[in-house]
Order: structure tokens, then sequence, then C-alpha cells
């Protein structure tokens, strides 16, 4: 038996737990996983569907915009008229977002297509897919960036899960977080996608005219990959630190475009991948 409160983030499941050999009776909670569609709308109505994502429900308005900046579609907050729930109902209602824009966005499918191909070409040449943020618009951090504690990095993690509220009910979701160079928590989504906590994080700076994040530390609670550091260069931000393992091609992407990155982030360690010089050591 299953009952899922649409409000809320978690979902309250009958299971049957067994311990000492012995079956129980219990009430869990699980992270709630629905399909997120996210639309385009031009200015004469007419709509474009450009992705479908699973994720947990909640700022999904973030959601939408932070994907489609990181993936190269939007560029200024400015070209955003209007977001909105579409009218649907049954199991759509709640997941699909339109994303209203002026004329100022190139709304050409063909376009689409090769945007989800270079980003997503990874698979293809790992060098096509730097080259393929280069024609994105990326570039290295405005400015030298944040110069960090190596005790301050340290602290980060233990501040990011304090702060998961639904990771706290759950144990099933993935966070990004934005600190500053004094590890003030400035900012935290989550998502039983970590793709998905990432661009929340991001639309809603994108939505408070606060790109690019020059300044700031980004803070995953899984391990990093390509598809990560393409969202932090996208988003301006110098510094992406992860718990868990980079992938060589995230290791590439951070090198190429001066992103310090730091992985296995644990109380008593780290390992710094690249951009060491923003790691001050004062331990």
């Amino acid at each position: 038996m299953t009952q899922i409160d649409r409000l809320r983030r978690s979902v309250a499941v009958e299971i049957q737990k067994l311990r000492a050999g012995t079956p129980e009776t219990f009430t869990d909670h699980v992270a709630t996983e629905e399909p997120l569609e996210i639309r385009l709308v031009a200015s004469d109505g007419t709509f474009t569907r450009i992705s479908v994502t699973m994720r947990t429900p909640g700022d999904d308005f973030e959601l939408a915009v932070g994907f489609l900046f990181t993936e190269g579609i939007l560029t200024a907050r400015d070209s955003v008229k209007a977001i909105a729930f579409a009218e649907a109902s049954g199991d759509q209602a709640g997941n699909i977002v339109n994303v209203c824009v002026d004329d100022s966005v190139d709304l050409d499918p063909a376009r689409f297509q090769r945007n989800f191909y270079t980003t997503s070409s990874c698979g293809v040449c790992g060098k096509g897919s730097l080259e393929a943020l280069v024609i994105q618009g990326c570039a290295p951090p405005r400015g030298s960036g944040p110069l960090v504690n190596a005790s301050t990095i340290l602290r980060l993690p233990a501040a990011l899960r304090q702060a998961q509220s639904v990771f706290e009910e759950t144990g099933g979701l993935h966070a990004a977080g934005l600190f500053d160079d004094e590890g003030n928590l400035l900012g935290l989504r989550e998502d039983v996608g970590r793709h998905n906590a990432l661009d929340k994080l991001i639309g809603k700076c994108f939505l408070a005219g606060e790109l690019p994040l020059s300044d700031r530390v980004l803070l995953v609670s899984g391990r990093t990959s390509f598809e990560l550091l393409q969202k932090a260069a996208m988003s301006g931000i110098p510094f992406v630190a992860g718990v868990g393992a980079p992938s060589s091609l995230a290791v590439d992407t951070a090198r190429a475009f001066g992103i310090t990155l730091v992985g296995f982030l644990r109380r008593d360690g780290f390992n710094i991948y690249a951009g060491a010089a923003r790691v001050q050591m004062d331990l």
C-alpha cells in the first residue's frame, strides 16, 4: 500500500521489515520520483517539448530554467516572460512546466537537437565534449575565484547534510549546495537526481540574476561527472567539491576550464584533481 501526498517530497509506504528473522510491518518514507516535462512556449503560444526528466517534485520552475540555461538554450533572465504549470489532469497535473520566452530565444527544433548532441557527446569523443562547451560559450571563471582554507573544505559535507531536510526523512536524495569562501551555506537543493539538484540550484540563481557564480564553492553529495562539471562551467562556478569520486572527463573539464576540483571529501581529508592554487593549506 502506498500513499502519496503531492505537496510532499516523500511517500509513505507500508513495508515489511525483517529483523532477527522476524518480519514486522512498518511505515517507511521514500523520496518521491515523478516525471517532469519541460516546454518552451513562444510569444504566439506555440510550444516545443524540450525534455522529460525524472525528479523529486518541488522547485520545478527552478529546475526547468536551470536545465535550459545549462544546456545553452536560455542565456538571459529577461528572455523569460513567465513560468507556469501547464493545465493537465490526472497523473500529468503538476508535472508539466511551461517556460514562456520572448522572441530573442531561438526556438528552432534543429538547434535543440544540436545542443543536446554536443552536451552529451562524451560517448563519442571526450575532446569533442570539451570543444562543445567552448561552442556553447563556456570559458574559465571570471577573476581568480575564492581561496578556501582546507579546514573550511572539510566542514562542508556536514553543513550540507545538516541542511538536507528530505534526506533526513528518506535517506534517498542527492544534494547540491553553494557556499562562500568561509564555508557559509548560501543555497541548497535536493532531488533524486544529482543533475536535477544542481539544475534547481542554478535555476534559483538564474532567476535571481546572480549568475555567473564566480565567487562560490559548489558541493555535490555524490560523485562528480562530466555533466556536473559542464553545468558548473556554464554557471561560472570556479570551485567544485564532491564527496565521491570524479570521472576522468570531469577532471579533464575542470583542468580545461580552470575549475578547482576536489573529490573523496571526508571529514579527515580530500583529493585535489585540479586547481590546487585555490586551496589554502591551513591544517
